[in-house]
């Protein structure tokens, strides 16, 4: 029988002051945050340990504990087209808490001379106010109260010490994250008639970064956890796989840099003033490419993301798509553009991700709204002309929405004849169920392209774009996505 890790590893870096605190301790900031600054402790560039805080009542904090907060990061993916999986021990957790049940220990952090960052990843749903919280409780419901009620504490304890103030890093994937929390925070701590001295402590001395992560996390190896522990000599139910790919985007005062040194890691790491560029593509490139082809390759056939670009056709299309058509409408240096876009490729073509386009094309009419039409919107500005794998993926995004209704909910038919359910607002299913009862294709395109409620503008009014849909529309619906697709660039 193997061996508990915490009986078999040395806890090389969790015995460092504890430097971080941690609201959250789900399978993404370990993978992600912890492993950064694991990197940094090994390279002697921290010295720093990180604690864990349980965000909510139920929580992992007693798995972590049973293992002394030691765990494997299994990270598995493409490098310079090659299979690669690399593996580390991570030692810099030195505890976990359940501040439900062990508040004092909690509250004591606030106290702490040696803590200068907070990190969260609380959900989407957790950078929000929740009306009820009060300051006499000791635990808020909302995470924002919970943030004002401990930074309260330590500016207390501290006597509002200009230097005892925090930088807090939030990962939820919001926008403007950091300036969301602080937000909520400032609401919390006036309406609870908090001294303003503490408010301009927070506002001067406390920093709340906006920031941008990625990486895909696949969390616990279930299927293959036994093999891996019998390779790595130790039990660790705590183990999680991701890809190789990493990015952290850090809006804030590059002092901080200093602070938290990861960027002198393996990790990829950017710190900057704005983090709006690195979003946009992101959203452009990686984002774009997906809602930009998964819904073709899915009528195609197709079932997974790995399957589409192993297709010449499609590969080439989303190669145009994002060199020529994308790349083009975002102002970052090209090199870096182009790196970017490499690895997306890369990330795409794991073989150990399973990602399912179905998943994928939930929502995508506001996927579209949001990571592919701007694109469009912008390539014509700057050019004069329209894209025209980004125009084909506009039509092929009607045809995926070629609709009915039945008890089950709402279906389209893909070309093998196979039913797919398809998830949207209800508004926007009922919409396209009835437009697609319309025989007459221009029809149904100038009536879907002029629904403001789509798309938030009136597209007819874009020059060209009604009949370039048509066009690629009746193609697909004559010869079928995959050959309509291959005569792109051809005519």
């Amino acid at each position: 029988m193997l061996k508990n890790i915490k009986d078999t590893l040395e806890k090389k870096n969790g015995h460092y002051k504890e430097k971080v605190l941690q609201f959250g301790e789900g399978n993404f900031l370990r993978a992600f945050v912890d492993w950064m600054i694991d990197e940094a402790n090994d390279k002697g560039l921290f010295d720093g340990s990180i604690v864990l805080v349980q965000p909510i009542n139920m929580g992992m904090v007693n798995m972590i504990n049973d293992q002394d907060g030691l765990y494997t990061l299994v990270m598995r993916g493409l490098e310079d087209g090659q299979k690669t999986e690399k593996v580390k021990a991570i030692t810099s957790v030195s505890r976990g808490i359940n501040p439900f049940e062990d508040y004092e220990s909690y509250i004591k952090l606030a106290e702490s001379e040696d803590l200068k960052i907070i990190v969260s990843n609380t959900t989407e749903a957790g950078i929000s106010y929740v009306e009820g919280d009060r300051f006499e409780d000791k635990l808020p419901k909302a995470f924002p109260a919970k943030i004002t009620s401990f930074l309260h504490h330590r500016y207390t304890h501290f006597k509002g010490a200009e230097d005892k103030g925090i930088l807090l890093l939030p990962v939820e994937l919001i926008d403007n994250n950091g300036p969301e929390l602080k937000r909520i925070v400032m609401q919390y701590a006036k309406e609870w008639n908090l001294e303003p001295a503490f408010i301009s402590w927070m506002e001067n001395s406390c920093t709340f970064a906006n920031t941008l992560v990625d990486r895909i996390v696949t969390g616990y190896p279930r299927e293959e956890a036994a093999a891996y522990n019998e390779k790595f000599g130790y039990e660790d139910n705590l183990m999680v796989t991701s890809e190789v790919f990493n990015l952290w985007v850090i809006e804030a005062d590059k002092k901080y840099a200093d602070l938290l040194p990861i960027a002198q890691t393996s990790a990829n790491v950017i710190w900057t003033d704005d983090v709006r560029p690195y979003k946009k593509r992101k959203v452009r490139i990686l984002n774009g490419a997906h809602t930009s082809t998964v819904l073709a390759a899915y009528l195609s056939g197709y079932d997974y993301v790995g399957q589409f670009i192993d297709d010449a056709d499609f590969n080439a299309f989303l190669k145009s798509l994002i060199f020529d058509e994308v790349i083009p409408t975002i102002d970052l240096p090209k090199g870096e553009l182009k790196e970017f876009a490499d690895a997306v490729f890369e990330r795409f073509g794991n073989p150990y991700i399973k990602h399912r386009l179905l998943d994928i094309s939930l929502n995508s009419v506001s996927k579209f709204t949001a990571r592919c039409l701007p694109s469009l919107l912008d390539y014509k500005e700057r050019t004069g002309k329209l894209p025209e794998r980004m125009t084909y993926a506009l039509a092929a995004l009607l045809k995926f929405y070629d609709i009915r209704k039945d008890e089950t909910g709402y279906f389209g038919t893909r070309e093998n004849n196979d039913k797919y359910p398809v998830k949207d607002d209800e508004k926007n299913l009922e919409f396209f169920a009835g437009i697609w009862q319309e025989k007459d294709l221009s029809v149904l395109v100038k009536e879907t392209l002029m629904n403001e409620s789509l798309w938030h503008e009136d597209l007819t009014k874009v020059e060209g774009l009604y009949d370039e849909v048509l066009k690629h529309l009746t193609d697909i619906v004559r010869n079928g996505t995959k050959e309509s697709l291959k005569k792109l660039g051809k005519e």
